[in-house]
């Protein structure tokens, strides 16, 4: 394919999983974070996946870091928005703080990112944007009103920008990934996994970083170019949208 990529938060958990299936498919990648230098520095030694750190919540950052990515690699043509954070609390406990942490990384940060590619894609005639969103943006969930929101907004913010890009020849897509597999779903303990959330889910498991990534990789290959402003929700049939 040859497409350059780049994957925001693609170091760890599904961002890793999502860089490596498009350096696969024979893109070129660039992985971004924001904090964990050991952990960036032991994805590339394994697998050659050159990474840079900025916090996309900065948009002179994601400036400056697009330039860069841009001057190693070539113009970006693929998007992949998927760093995210979450600070959960009942919203009567909610800092404004925590409120805007999440708004400024996760909605904030998907502009930021965006508007830094749009005008390539635009001049070039291509572009794939895919944003990864949650199945807590579609249906809400308690303690998580920041987090819903921003990822709600994400879905909005896709369906918006796919109308303008079409012409253009940019899709513009969402994965709504539901409970995955991740290093933050091994802290639950035993109990609350087998009798909480495994019964929420019809298929009776969770989901795979690899099977997410899989997702992203259709939407951001060429054969989905009549694909545009979707949301492909997976989550095991915890949700049907």
């Amino acid at each position: 394919m040859g497409r350059v990529a780049l994957v925001t938060g693609g170091s760890r958990g599904i961002g890793a999983a999502i860089s490596t299936a498009l350096k696969d498919m024979g893109c070129s990648v660039a992985a971004t974070y924001a904090g964990n230098d050991e952990k960036a520095a032991a994805f590339t030694a394994e697998t050659g996946i050159k990474t840079y750190k900025w916090n996309v919540a900065d948009y002179d950052a994601c400036k400056d870091g697009v330039a860069q990515i841009e001057a190693d690699l070539g113009p970006v043509e693929i998007l992949i928005n998927n760093a995210g954070i979450t600070r959960d609390a009942p919203f009567h406990k909610m800092t404004p703080q925590q409120w805007h942490e999440c708004i400024d990384t996760n909605l904030n940060g998907v502009f930021n990112m965006t508007h830094n590619v749009w005008g390539g894609m635009r001049e070039r005639k291509f572009g794939r944007i895919v944003t990864i969103s949650s199945i807590n943006g579609q249906k809400g969930q308690f303690a998580q009103a920041n987090y819903a929101a921003t990822k709600a907004g994400d879905i909005g913010f896709t369906k918006s920008l796919a109308q303008e890009g079409a012409r253009a020849g940019i899709t513009v897509n969402i994965v709504a990934p539901g409970y995955i597999n991740t290093e933050m779903m091994s802290t639950i303990p035993e109990k609350v996994m087998n009798e909480v959330i495994l019964p929420q889910i019809p298929v009776g498991r969770l989901g795979e970083a690899a099977e997410i990534a899989r997702a992203v990789c259709f939407l951001a290959s060429d054969d989905a170019g009549f694909v545009t402003g979707s949301t492909l929700s997976a989550n095991g049939g915890q949700y049907l949208a």
